[in-house]
């Protein structure tokens, strides 16, 4: 997902006042399918609820539990009334955010459970009025908010098929993830609409958004949908903005591998984000519409598609496998299509951005000292430092290489998790090579290198003098560049100190550390 300014601020907020905290996991079960009826209405913010959950249980049980949040004492959240199996009650007990459901069931069977619930979301579908005044009404799960209207098993580790079945007035138009198998008019002025989806995917971008939109089917490509809903009012810019994503989806599939849903809905919304990476209905913020960024922004969410919605991280421990390939994947993208200079200057502000979160907050990348509040985890070192890590990896590899290696990741774990030992042991296997220090250095410790670089002209042996310190306490294994008089040199840097002598023709006019901006370190050079 990608934050704007104004986003960041209502996040300190929702930090202060909400507790996207960590839920209580559920190790014996597998969640198979959901089915979700919810019926939505203008009178006021109350949802009605009936959730079928097929589960497959991965021990003998006695009892089990799924994840959502009870109705509290300002009159928001949910409240069950009965859970059912067979049409035969099954005895429960809701706690703050948690049912308990009291039934026996073997390893490796598979039971059906309806959940009748109403209430008025805390959080997780953002019922509101958009700038035009119109009432909408945005699911808005990351990172672990669907279980504020959705029973569930709310952590991305836990992924599965779901069908929404949304009835609310007939004047709405109701998106969500998969297709659209049915739309019915009913009577009292209301409409069914069914949105099926048949990929598995974690309850993080599991979405609807419901209304007053204008669609429009951009058109096709690779026989995949591709639809924009913006509110009705910036159908004009809306329609022309949102349709460079026919652009941009081709370089994934191309690149990356087949895309994995069965259309893919860019939509105007109302939610806490800049944009939200939604399987399959990608939601974006209201003026993004008229946004000169609506192309780097739309690059980044649909990259999640493949990478954080397929292929999801196993916890928010690894969430730089989404945040940082979408990033990087973005540099990818804009590189092919406005060329090097342009990823160069991107990275050169990635890396400033870096190196300034670091002076606020000193973290490895994998920061598993984050057991809650994941909102924090949307940072630098996630988004900006992940992206530089697959930048530099490449290099390392090759293009050739790298684009296999991750065209490989992406074949194994589509449909399914992976953390960050995962991706390195499909990059091993690909590339021949051993990846361990590279991994560990850049995304387990805290940091950067800091090189101060010291140099000379020895005019008698016609070579430059390079002396090259690592001021930063924990040593690095890097390659750096260095261009004198435009003639690259490549140092492989692993001691505290480093001495080379590079052949020259005379005195240089100008020497320059990693004109190619390839190494994510800080830099100080200094004549002799």
């Amino acid at each position: 997902m990608v934050q704007t300014k104004k986003i960041i601020l209502i996040l300190f907020i929702l930090l202060s006042c909400l507790s996207a905290m960590a839920q209580v996991q559920f190790p014996t079960i597998d969640v198979q399918h959901y089915n979700f009826a919810i019926s939505l209405n203008d009178k006021n913010d109350t949802i009605k609820g009936v959730a079928t959950v097929k589960i497959k249980f991965l021990n003998e049980i006695s009892s089990f539990g799924l994840n959502l949040v009870k109705r509290n004492s300002k009159g928001k959240g949910m409240l069950v009334s009965s859970i059912k199996e067979n049409n035969k009650n099954v005895p429960f007990v809701q706690d703050s955010d948690v049912v308990i459901i009291n039934t026996v069931a073997k390893n490796n069977s598979i039971h059906s459970y309806t959940i009748t619930y109403k209430g008025i979301p805390a959080d997780g579908l953002i019922i509101s009025t958009n700038k035009f005044g119109h009432r909408t009404f945005f699911g808005d799960n990351w990172p672990n908010r669907a279980h504020n209207w959705l029973p569930c098993a709310d952590y991305p580790a836990d992924k599965a098929t779901v069908d929404f079945m949304i009835t609310a007035p007939v004047h709405y138009q109701v998106v969500a993830n998969g297709s659209k198998t049915e739309e019915t008019n009913l009577p009292d002025n209301l409409k069914l609409t069914h949105w099926k989806e048949t990929a598995q995917i974690p309850t993080k971008v599991m979405i609807i958004g419901v209304a007053d939109f204008a669609v429009d089917h951009t058109g096709d490509v690779n026989k995949i949908p591709v639809y924009t809903y913006v509110f009705a009012e910036n159908k004009n810019e809306g329609f022309k903005s949102y349709a460079v994503a026919k652009e941009i989806l081709p370089f994934y599939i191309k690149n990356v591998g087949p895309y994995a849903y069965e259309k893919l809905a860019n939509v105007q919304s109302k939610t806490i984000f800049g944009g939200m990476e939604n399987a399959g209905a990608i939601f974006y913020f209201e003026n993004s519409v008229t946004s000169k960024g609506i192309e780097e922004l739309m690059a980044h969410e649909i990259a999640h598609q493949w990478f954080g919605d397929a292929a999801s991280e196993k916890s928010f421990a690894h969430l730089w496998l989404s945040e940082g390939f979408a990033t990087y994947m973005t540099n990818l993208y804009l590189e092919n299509k406005y060329g090097a200079d342009t990823l160069k200057k991107r990275l050169n502000a990635d890396r400033i951005t870096v190196f300034r979160f670091e002076k606020k907050r000193l973290t490895p990348v994998v920061d598993t000292a984050v057991k809650g509040n994941y909102m924090q985890l949307l940072n630098a070192n996630s988004y900006q430092k992940g992206g530089w890590i697959l930048h530099m990896l490449r290099r390392r590899l090759g293009d050739d290489t790298f684009w296999k290696g991750i065209r490989n990741y992406y074949a194994k774990y589509d449909g399914s998790n992976a953390n960050t030992d995962d991706l390195r042991e499909v990059m091993e296997k690909t590339s021949g090579q051993d990846l361990k220090q590279f991994f560990n250095q850049w995304l387990y410790t805290p940091g950067h290198p800091q090189l101060k670089v010291s140099w000379k002209y020895n005019a008698d042996g016609k070579v430059v003098e390079l002396n090259i310190d690592q001021q930063q306490n924990v040593l690095y294994e890097l390659p750096l560049q260095v261009s004198i008089d435009s003639k690259l040199f490549t140092i492989n840097i692993k001691d505290k100190n480093t001495v080379v002598q590079l052949p020259v023709t005379g005195k240089p006019t100008g020497i320059k550390i990693d004109p190619e901006v390839n190494l994510l370190a800080g830099f100080e050079i200094n004549p002799l």
